[in-house]
């Protein structure tokens, strides 16, 4: 026999509206900051693969290639392939928005090389964190339609609890890859005193998105906890 989920849009949503509009805020942010800084030249002159390029080979990766890549904001470094990948604005750019993204993945890089514990962690966890992101809803959605079958909405949410943890080990990861980048950026003379606060805010924009995936995660874990425990009375 099938049912309705009960409640399923109730007063649960609670605690996922205000997430919700928090990510929304964090990703205009981030891309209104990015945009806005992606129009500020560096005195200097070096593009995101001149600042990539130098500071891996300043730490000794010189076997790291540096690639583009296809997309907007889709920047990244890859562990698996040990490659850095920059956008085409990020990677040709010598903008303040462009060598403060590059030295941030390069700041993932290095971490990687120096075995950061966070890091170690995200990487172990991403493969369950992956299954889980994709396969909770089916086994939630199945018991909450399918009655007396509860137990799959309990294998659900501990399916939907790793992709929790591996937000929630994000943060760590991103925000210790955006202070390296910082250090990076004025130590080695990429961008001038004054410049540094702009690279600031393009980092701290884009922190903002990861703590909002995390906020808007664990808000929906508690409100499947929620719904679960409603369900059993």
């Amino acid at each position: 026999m099938f049912f309705y989920p009960y409640g399923f849009f109730d007063g649960s949503m609670i605690f996922l509206i205000p997430a919700i509009i928090f990510a929304l805020y964090a990703q205009s942010t981030v891309k209104s900051t990015f945009n806005k800084y992606l129009r500020v030249p560096t005195q200097r002159g070096y593009t995101g693969y001149d600042v990539a390029r130098g500071i891996l080979d300043q730490n000794g990766l010189r076997d790291v290639p540096v690639e583009l890549t296809n997309g907007h904001l889709s920047d990244h470094y890859d562990p698996r392939k040990r490659t850095l990948r920059l956008s085409h604005e990020v990677y040709h750019g010598s903008s303040v928005a462009s060598v403060s993204v590059a030295a941030h993945e390069v700041g993932h890089a290095i971490q990687h090389a120096n075995g950061y514990v966070p890091l170690s962690l995200r990487n172990a966890i991403f493969p369950v964190a992956s299954f889980g992101s994709q396969m909770a809803w089916v086994f939630i959605l199945a018991g909450f339609f399918l009655q007396g079958m509860t137990v799959l909405v309990d294998v659900g949410i501990l399916l939907y609890s790793a992709a929790v943890a591996f937000q929630v080990v994000t943060l760590p990861v991103e925000f210790n890859a955006s202070s390296r980048a910082l250090t990076l950026l004025d130590t080695n003379g990429y961008v001038a005193g004054n410049e540094l606060q702009g690279s600031q805010k393009v980092l701290r924009a884009a922190a903002l998105t990861y703590v909002a995936a995390m906020a808007t995660a664990v808000a929906q874990l508690l409100r499947l906890l929620v719904l679960r425990n409603n369900r059993r009375r």
